[in-house]
């Protein structure tokens, strides 16, 4: 039987080969109708821009759904090279940036050197950053995600043996790709002013080093050819490193700060199998900011938007800190609550899976600290309720109470009998400000406390209140930080 798209309202699109759509399962809030190509049909019917970008990121999710099982960053990047139409990728900065640009629903990534020296060196991009850091940032971010990362690799960090070493460095930090420049050392940011580049026989040896080690590697890692040529010599050098970095066996050419469309189109038009990079550095480069549309329409297979996340980040972090220094917190539609906060950063999701590994104890380690370390208190407030007291009313936790002293059980006058009639009260404040627990128990039970709050298993609490037992009113016996950074404090009433 052929595979159907289903289609919303009862239709059905027939088998179509070209399409190699084999899975229904489309998300069940879209809609679809017929024209020379699937198209949405809620409020991308009237952009025909939006149109194609979505039709295409709709064959991408569907090869993506025949190859659910994990594979290789690479053979997942070349899967992606070969879906028709162009590619959207965000650069990144951190881990974080990565992860954001995965849920945002892209197929891919990019790890931008500039981007980076400014969030990890807060310096400008102009060689300043190293190999090592460079390497070390990448790591963070393919481990935080899934999606394939294409790494900056500058320009191979030296000659051609460096470049086999920095190329078997990204494949070990599981890169899906790698970009390569023919930039001197040390090198910059191919829109800024003074870009030079190394001969043409040096950079296409660069390119076949490159290939060479990822043979050595056993690895499929793309590689980028990149040429920074345009700007330090002419589009007529550009275009001539791309076809000898296309004959040398670079799987994608790029050529950086083109000036025109045109010079674009001339680009897209050598080495027609080989897939072509472009660049739409936002906010005032060299090269003109053109739609996804467009892009495709004159060749081009991947896309980068270098300074998207850095640049919004810059803003956002300057906007608050503004409202801070004018005692004002950033307005609540600036950033995220705290809750969403926590669900893209993955509490949620190790909670769960915490709950796999969790153990018969109930002794709470004082080294570790998760939701449910006061969970007790949410538990008495709804047992006071079942047994219809106030909210209000003091909560008493006691758990196999040991009478600290006999002393005024018998009614006799040792000063510690004052005791039973007053009540130690544990409150705990989290290092957010918000209140974590608020408790109250006789003061003459003592078993119990560490179970409460296991950072005060070291306090001798008898000694405070054997010092307290005489004073009249309220006396605070302890406020300290523990090591979680909660504020805890122990009061006698």
């Amino acid at each position: 039987m052929k595979p159907a798209l289903v289609l919303r309202g009862g239709g059905s699109l027939p088998h179509i080969p070209s399409l190699a759509i084999r899975s229904t399962s489309l998300p069940p809030f879209l809609g679809f109708t017929f024209g020379s190509r699937i198209q949405w049909s809620l409020s991308l019917a009237r952009n025909p821009i939006q149109q194609k970008s979505h039709t295409r990121l709709a064959l991408a999710r569907a090869a993506e759904r025949d190859h659910s099982v994990a594979e290789p960053p690479a053979k997942a990047l070349r899967r992606i090279l070969d879906l028709p139409g162009v590619h959207q990728g965000p650069a990144c900065f951190d881990a974080l940036s990565a992860k954001l640009v995965e849920k945002a629903g892209f197929q891919y990534c990019f790890s931008s050197g500039f981007s980076i020296s400014a969030a990890r060196l807060g310096l400008p991009d102009v060689g300043l950053i190293s190999y090592g850091e460079m390497l070390d940032q990448g790591q963070q971010i393919t481990q935080a995600v899934s999606i394939p990362v294409i790494g900056d690799g500058d320009n191979g960090y030296g000659n051609a043996m460096n470049v086999k070493r920095t190329v078997k460095g990204y494949i070990s930090a599981g890169f899906a790709g790698i970009i390569l420049e023919d930039q001197v050392s040390p090198k910059a940011c191919g829109h800024t002013q003074g870009r030079k580049v190394v001969p043409r026989e040096e950079a296409i040896m660069k390119i076949k080093a490159a290939i060479d080690a990822r043979k050595e590697s056993g690895s499929d890692i793309v590689i980028v050819a990149r040429t920074d040529s345009r700007q330090a010599v002419s589009l007529d050098e550009s275009l001539w490193r791309c076809r000898a970095f296309a004959d040398a066996g670079a799987d994608v050419l790029f050529i950086d700060a083109l000036a025109s469309k045109e010079e674009m189109k001339a680009f897209c038009e050598i080495s027609p199998l080989v897939p072509k990079m472009a660049n739409m550095l936002e906010g005032g480069g060299k090269t003109p900011i053109l739609n996804p549309l467009e892009l495709e329409d004159i060749g081009y297979k991947l896309v980068c938007y270098p300074l998207s996340l850095i640049g919004a980040s810059i803003q956002a972090m300057q906007d608050s800190l503004a409202a801070l220094r004018g005692g004002r917190i950033p307005p609540p539609r600036s950033m995220p609550s705290f809750e969403e906060i926590k669900e893209i950063l993955g509490f949620n999701t190790y909670y769960k899976e915490e709950q796999r590994y969790a153990t018969s104890t109930n002794q709470l380690s004082s080294q570790r600290v998760s939701s449910s370390r006061y969970s007790m208190q949410n538990s008495a407030q709804d047992d006071t309720k079942k047994r219809g007291r106030g909210p209000d009313d003091p909560i008493v936790e006691v758990i196999t109470p040991y009478v600290y002293n006999n002393n005024g059980a018998d009614g006799s006058r040792d000063p510690f009998s004052q005791i039973w009639s007053r009540t130690l009260r544990i409150k705990i404040t989290g290092r957010d400000g918000f209140e974590r627990l608020d408790v109250r128990i006789p003061a003459g039970f003592l078993e119990g406390i560490t179970n409460i709050v296991p950072a005060l298993g070291g306090v001798n609490i008898k000694k405070l209140l054997d010092d307290a037992a005489d004073e009249v009113g309220g006396k605070q016996l302890l406020d300290f930080i523990d090591t979680m950074g909660d504020r805890i404090q122990v009061f006698l009433e």
